[in-house]
């Protein structure tokens, strides 16, 4: 009787330790919710403001996209407004300027992508070269600054250069003996005029953003090639451009998806709003924006907005396809 006492006491304090880790798991599970839970929390409660303000701001808004299937009447309101299908959309190619507008703002997007990423990405380079705390610190104020200034204020600073009068350019061109331009009524000029200054304004942006993935660059990749006999040269071919590759892919994608948008103010300020020269200033942003303050015809400008969103969001999807077909890594989705 004794025996089987004893044998029967062993195998329940078996099963008691059997039981105990696995209550003790589930115990530690349980708390490990619990934690993970209120970390949870507290990041969705930061979340929640941004939240609100991206659905009031960007998601409630699309309800009045049926403006640009409407002709618009203030007194009926936006819901009680006629239907006009797509003629809204028909506006912007029946124009004699369309052909023009969507050149120009092709035209340009294009070569602010391919110029401004170019200067950018060799800016972010030379700055990485630099040595000293202070100078890149320099540096990197002095080259952002244009980027946070008014587009207003650059439209008068340019004009302060082109002005016929008293302009800084036509100062120096009478100074040598030359005739003074006027820069305002001449458009064979403004393709550049216009690239020239949005470069000098965004490209400091970019520069940064470029030179804070180049000094993410692992630092013995450099060491590697500098064994390897690598001077400065090969080791920004071979090592910081392809550690460039992914930033490079995402802004120009990016960049991509706001082809048919223009910056509005750079189109129609720095120009000065001279019509002797829209052959060459007026983009889809700019010719809308005149339409709507002339005819207050908020249905096509309303359409024009809707199909620029468009054609940028196909422009977006066909360029990462292009992107996930060579490099799936680098591919945005």
């Amino acid at each position: 009787m004794r025996r089987r006492h004893h044998k029967e006491r062993e195998i329940a304090m078996e099963r008691t330790a059997d039981i105990a880790p696995a209550t003790g798991t589930k115990v530690t599970a349980k708390r490990g919710k619990r934690a993970r839970l209120k970390m949870s929390l507290a990041l969705f409660s930061m979340m929640i403001p941004g939240a609100i303000y991206l659905i009031i701001n960007n998601y409630i808004p699309m309800a009045g996209l049926v403006i640009a299937f409407k002709r618009f009447d203030y007194g009926k309101g936006i819901w009680a407004s006629p239907w006009t299908g797509l003629s809204n959309f028909t506006y912007l190619f029946k124009t004699q300027d369309a052909l023009n507008i969507v050149r120009n703002t092709l035209g340009y997007n294009l070569t602010f992508i391919a110029l401004g990423n170019l200067l950018a990405v060799t800016v972010a380079i030379m700055l990485n070269f630099l040595r000293g705390k202070w100078n890149k610190k320099f540096y990197q104020t002095v080259i952002l600054i244009p980027y946070l200034i008014s587009m207003v204020v650059v439209s008068y600073i340019v004009f302060g250069f082109l002005s016929q009068e008293n302009g800084f350019l036509n100062n120096l061109i009478a100074s040598m003996g030359g005739e003074k331009i006027s820069w305002y009524t001449q458009a064979k000029y403004w393709p550049v005029i216009l690239t020239i200054v949005h470069l000098w304004k965004s490209f400091g942006y970019s520069s940064i953003l470029y030179y804070a993935t180049v000094i993410g660059i692992d630092s013995s990749l450099y060491e590697a090639a500098t064994v390897d006999g690598a001077g400065a040269w090969k080791q920004v071919w071979h090592v910081t451009l392809p550690g460039l590759k992914g930033t490079i892919i995402t802004l120009v994608l990016l960049a991509i998806g706001r082809m048919f948008y223009s910056d509005f103010g750079l189109f129609y300020q720095v120009p000065m709003r001279s019509g002797l020269i829209s052959s060459v200033t007026d983009t889809i942003d700019v010719f809308v924006y005149k339409g709507l303050t002339q005819l207050n015809d908020i249905g096509r400008s309303s359409a024009a907005g809707f199909l620029q969103s468009i054609l940028g969001f196909i422009l977006v999807l066909s360029a990462n396809f292009a992107v996930r077909k060579i490099d799936e890594e680098n591919a945005l989705f």
